[in-house]
């Protein structure tokens, strides 16, 4: 599985050019790659319009992965050049190790937070809550509100 993420990354990361813009001046994106802490995943953030993304992200955690889609609403905060706040639903699956019940489990999610790209350089920051509700697993059924964190991504 390892291998299979490296492996993606790096053929993400190759085939930006034919995808890139010049971003670094701008403080504006339209595509990025990177991680997020807590639990810890692989974020991937693309503008299919110009207030609107989708963003993939792969969750590692002790309990096991799980695979989330986010489609999220930006805004621009007044006098904050590159930074937006966000908001939008998605939906996610959940693989559960045998220790916290096995199995395989899918959810709602939403998320509300903070997007912030450095004008002279091609990074953006996030901060986000990510509260969900999952449905077949004893061990996720129900409503969970810590999930969420600060990412770092690569713009291209």
């Amino acid at each position: 599985m390892k291998k299979l993420i490296i492996a993606l990354m790096a053929l993400m990361l190759f085939s930006a050019d034919s995808f890139a813009q010049s971003n670094v001046g701008s403080t504006d994106y339209k595509m990025s790659l990177g991680v997020k802490v807590y639990p810890g995943s692989v974020t991937f953030k693309y503008f299919i319009k110009e207030k609107a993304a989708l963003e993939g992200l792969l969750y590692f955690h002790s309990h096991g992965s799980r695979i989330t889609g986010l489609y999220e609403f930006h805004y621009d905060i007044k006098n904050a050049p590159g930074l937006k706040w966000y908001v939008g639903p998605g939906a996610h699956i959940g693989f559960y190790s045998s220790k916290y019940g096995g199995g395989g489990a899918f959810g709602v999610d939403g998320v509300i937070g903070l997007d912030y790209k450095i004008q002279n350089a091609p990074l953006n920051f996030s901060l986000d809550w990510q509260p969900s509700f999952e449905f077949g697993n004893r061990y996720g059924n129900g409503f969970s509100g810590d999930w969420g964190g600060i990412s770092i991504r690569y713009v291209f």
